[in-house]
């Protein structure tokens, strides 16, 4: 994928064309990609005549390279002429009150920005948008094709061959369908990044919870009934270094990144408004924070989605590469320390628990047609699917992996139900 210089390059964008993808049971492999088919073909995903025909130009590799920009994709697709007709596609653009509306979703849970930088698209953030008044995935009816071919199907299939290659695209960076959809990656990243920022500097306490103030003058005259006078004031203590202040300091003070101490002053509070909840809550029991590894630690610290200086700083920290703490600080949110575990490593389960949990599968596939599993020690690999369940050291929660360029990647909360999860994980290429 190549993208145009200038001004304008981050709402224009070129791709190469994909190779040819003959033997694919699933045309998409995201749940976004198979929602775009989906438009395409209907409720009763019925792939006949010139639908038949453009998926079958997909596959072979017949769409050559596609220019993407706002509400508008364009290809050339070679067809039975030595010369390719000119094809495009037209959707319609959200408006301003609508992508507002779509911003505020997005930057109101941390886990949609830290997914959107992963170039996942969480069914979250669509069923929000959706219930904000947005529809962010097309319907059938928005797809307006345009082809110079003779054919006057709707669609031909030349332009059913692109609208296919374009799932593909959705496939490998949803923010394609953002694009499409009229806004471009830099600027939706740079703006959720405000909202977050701006969100964050709010106060964390509701102004409904805060503790009314009380005059100083007042609770002086209190403290004189009957109370012992106030000792000494402690020694002032000299220090020839400057005082970093938030509100008044207007030069970098040597040796203070100002933006980490910020970070790490937020997380800080919010880990003890969280301590302080779980103490005030009724007949509660004191509960020990989690003693942390230093890498565990670096993973949680990434999950709040810090400014990428940061970021870069906990993977050098922790000799990780920026996507394996990506990964890591995905599994994070998908279950803390419990879901680290099994992020990296598999562990020995019981191989008489593992046998009745494949025996569980078949049972759950009774009269369908039962996916190849392949066991290594606590990790069971759906064979054909790039799909996988993880037994946690608990011994009894699932945790959903998929594979993403060549690495499996936390999908999902775990569950105790191993064929929910395998249920969930592989639907989308059963159908």
């Amino acid at each position: 994928m190549n993208r145009t210089p200038g001004n304008d390059r981050d709402r224009r964008r070129v791709f190469r064309p994909l190779p040819p993808a003959r033997g694919r049971r699933s045309f998409a492999d995201t749940w976004w990609g198979n929602a775009w088919v989906d438009a395409l073909e209907g409720p009763s995903r019925s792939v006949t005549g010139r639908l038949a025909r453009g998926r079958t130009y997909a596959r072979a590799g017949n769409v050559r390279e596609i220019t993407i920009t706002p509400g508008r994709v364009t290809a050339q697709v070679n067809g039975s002429l030595p010369t390719p007709y000119r094809t495009s596609m037209e959707i319609q653009q959200l408006t301003t009150p609508q992508w507002d509306a779509l911003l505020d979703v997005a930057a109101g849970r941390a886990g949609h920005l830290a997914a959107l930088l992963d170039h996942d698209m969480p069914t979250t953030l669509a069923e929000d948008a959706a219930q904000a008044g947005v529809q962010l995935l097309p319907s059938s009816r928005e797809f307006v094709p345009s082809c110079s071919c003779p054919d006057d199907g709707y669609p031909c299939k030349h332009a059913a061959a692109l609208y296919y290659q374009v799932a593909r695209l959705l496939d490998q960076d949803p923010f394609v369908l953002l694009l499409l959809r009229g806004r471009g990656e830099s600027e939706l990243m740079a703006e959720l990044h405000r909202r977050n920022a701006a969100r964050a500097a709010a106060t964390t306490m509701p102004a409904e919870a805060a503790p009314r103030g009380v005059s100083a003058r007042q609770v002086f005259a209190a403290a004189q009934a009957g109370l012992p006078p106030l000792p000494a004031p402690p020694p002032v203590l000299h220090h020839s270094a400057p005082i970093a202040q938030w509100a008044t300091v207007t030069e970098p003070v040597p040796g203070v990144d100002a933006e980490a101490l910020e970070f790490l002053a937020t997380d800080t509070a919010v880990r003890a408004v969280q301590l302080l909840r779980q103490a005030l809550l009724p007949q509660s029991e004191p509960v020990a924070p989690t003693a942390l590894s230093v890498a565990d630690d670096a993973a949680r610290l990434a999950a709040a989605d810090p400014p990428l200086g940061i970021s870069q700083r906990l993977a050098w920290g922790t000799r990780r590469t920026p996507t394996a703490l990506a990964r890591a600080a995905r599994a994070w949110r998908y279950g803390g320390v419990a879901a680290l575990a099994v992020l990296d490593e598999p562990w020995e389960a019981d191989p008489l628990y593992l046998r009745a949990v494949r025996e569980e599968i078949r049972r759950a596939w009774a009269g369908e047609r039962v996916p190849r599993l392949g066991v290594d020690e606590s990790w069971v690999t759906v064979l054909g699917h790039d799909a996988q369940l993880r037994l946690g050291r608990d011994g009894y929660l699932w945790y959903p992996y998929r594979k993403k360029h060549g690495a499996w990647w936390p999908a999902g909360f775990p569950q105790r139900d191993v064929g929910a999860v395998l249920s969930e994980l592989v639907a989308p290429d059963l159908e």
